[in-house]
């Protein structure tokens, strides 16, 4: 299965940048004439100036729509809740996620993922989280990437990980769930890993009494 090696984000491949500064979208849409005879007036040009001479101003970098998906992995041993965690070449603890394949849908996209790093096959998909959008650079292409994250529980044999080194992960772990939110490094990432925990205190009951293992991937 082709993969793209940007299996890592949040700024491991790339310098994140504001929107502000860079990003102008591949497919903005252009506002249409309400009639033949009504042009669209033309658009100013800017101009900067240097010295006592003026210089067209540059345009906006353009960036790449790319999709990713993955999910916030937990799974119940008695009273305590741990969060799976992946970690890359560099040493950074992360969420187990990838790109969205042709023909699947985020959900897909997110099932696969995480059994494909992690090597649990045995999965409930909960809800969605939220999504995270950024910038960042890869081989000198700006790229806007927007990562849909679920809320996904582990059963089954869920001891037996296997991290897919051949991605670029070296490690795959559980974490008690304190020691997980620490190790996280960005604030979007760690806001819903806060809101994760929050929902599995809420739900902590239903979820212990129906933690048993099943069969496949759900």
């Amino acid at each position: 299965m082709a993969k793209t090696p940007s299996k890592f984000i949040n700024g491991v491949l790339g310098t994140i940048y504001r929107s502000s500064d860079f990003y102008e979208p591949e497919s903005e849409p252009q506002p249409q004439p309400k009639s033949e005879d009504r042009k669209k007036p033309a658009r100013r040009k800017s101009f900067h100036r240097s010295g006592n001479k003026a210089t067209k101003a540059p345009g906006r970098i353009r960036a790449t729509r790319e999709y990713t998906a993955g999910g916030v992995v937990y799974r119940i041993l008695g009273s305590r809740v741990e969060i799976l965690m992946i970690q890359d070449r560099q040493g950074r603890w992360s969420i187990p996620k990838g790109h969205v394949e042709a023909g699947e849908s985020i959900e897909q996209t997110a099932v696969r993922e995480v059994a494909e790093e992690t090597g649990l096959s045995h999965l409930r998909l909960d809800e969605k989280l939220d999504k995270l959008h950024f910038f960042y650079r890869r081989e000198g292409k700006l790229i806007f990437m927007t990562t849909h994250v679920f809320l996904m529980e582990a059963v089954g044999d869920t001891d037996k990980i296997v991290a897919e080194n051949s991605e670029g992960i070296v490690d795959a772990r559980w974490f008690d769930a304190s020691k997980a939110l620490g190790l996280i490094e960005y604030r979007d990432t760690e806001r819903l890993f806060r809101m994760a925990l929050a929902r599995l205190d809420a739900a902590q009951p239903p979820i212990s009494a129906a933690s048993k293992p099943q069969t496949g991937v759900s």
